[in-house]
């Protein structure tokens, strides 16, 4: 079955179409968290049951190590990169998008790969975890670096106040990021499937996996809606943007790729690790970026992470990322 004969993949679609008509379809914003909590409890079900078969083995540190060093790797490149068409605050915003991941595209992907029987490790949504939050401290930092060259001649007090901002800033995002309802659910069930193992995995099997593929493909149908309210402001962007949200994936893709081949990662783990480097967050870091750097502009990086790069790696990034894993 290829993504475009996939049930889940045919609901994001049929939302995309209906969002761009103006259709009146909508999920209810509480419906939809549901869906977001479910659909992570599930995936760290699975890979804690997984976990407790394999344990921590040398090829998940290397794994896991793998996914921090593009956590911090990515979105220092996109920043430079992005420097050079848009606004210093701009460039940190949109570097966090990209340098996070999007837990959908990744859950998505882990059904790509049931369906094709290629196995891959429980432990990649830990890295999934790991790989979220790095990004978003980089680009706080990058902000706040800004803001001291903005203030000139203002040298002493100013650079100690900034400093003082920046460490406030990272201590209450590290506190945030291992508090945050959606990813303590994810660690929390990652660790409650390694502890409970093969009795719990079958015990929790009609709730973490008949159910998933349904709830799932709803869920995506939300995602289509989503993405499609957000085209119409992305089309307002630099023709620069655009190509930055097609080429990007593509380039952190090709990186996770290269490092997953030199640590002599399974094909499973490679594709994974591929889709996390190339994929943007659109839930997770804007609404962290919000707050921690104003100067931004939303309409941006929601814009070309949920109305380009998402649509973008669900129907075309995903099967090219398995394909390009497997020739390798």
């Amino acid at each position: 079955m290829n993504s475009f004969t996939d049930p889940a993949i045919l609901f994001f679609i049929f939302g995309l179409f209906a969002g761009l008509f103006k259709s009146n379809l909508e999920i209810p914003t509480q419906i939809s968290r549901f869906l977001s909590l479910y659909l992570l409890m599930a995936l760290g079900l699975k890979g804690g049951f997984a976990l407790a078969k394999t344990g921590f083995t040398a090829d998940v540190l290397v794994s896991l190590g793998c996914a921090v060093l593009l956590a911090i790797t990515i979105p220092l490149l996109a920043y430079q990169v992005l420097r050079k068409f848009v606004s210093g605050f701009d460039a940190a915003a949109v570097a966090a998008t990209y340098g996070s991941v999007s837990a959908v595209t990744f859950i998505t992907a882990t059904q790509i790969l049931d369906l094709k029987q290629i196995e891959y490790g429980g432990h990649m949504a830990a890295a999934m975890a790991l790989m979220e939050s790095p990004a978003i401290i980089i680009a706080i930092v990058l902000a706040n670096g800004l803001r001291r060259k903005q203030m000139g001649s203002d040298v002493g007090g100013g650079a100690i106040n900034t400093l003082s901002e920046t460490r406030l800033s990272v201590r209450k995002l590290l506190h945030e990021s291992f508090t945050d309802g959606a990813q303590l659910l994810l660690l929390g069930s990652l660790l409650i499937g390694i502890v409970s193992g093969e009795a719990g995995q079958i015990v929790m099997r009609p709730f973490s996996v008949d159910l998933f593929k349904g709830l799932l493909a709803f869920f995506l149908l939300d995602m289509g809606l989503l993405a499609a309210k957000n085209i119409p402001g992305l089309l307002r962007q630099s023709a620069l943007v655009f190509v930055f949200g097609i080429i990007a994936p593509l380039f952190h893709a090709s990186l996770a790729l290269g490092l997953a081949k030199l640590s002599g990662l399974s094909i499973g783990d490679t594709i994974l690790l591929m889709v996390l480097a190339s994929s943007a967050s659109y839930i997770a870091v804007p609404a962290v970026v919000r707050y921690a750097i104003p100067e931004a502009t939303p309409s941006l990086y929601v814009g070309l992470s949920l109305g380009l790069t998402f649509p973008l790696n669900l129907l075309f990034g995903i099967p090219l990322y398995v394909h390009l894993a497997s020739a390798v």
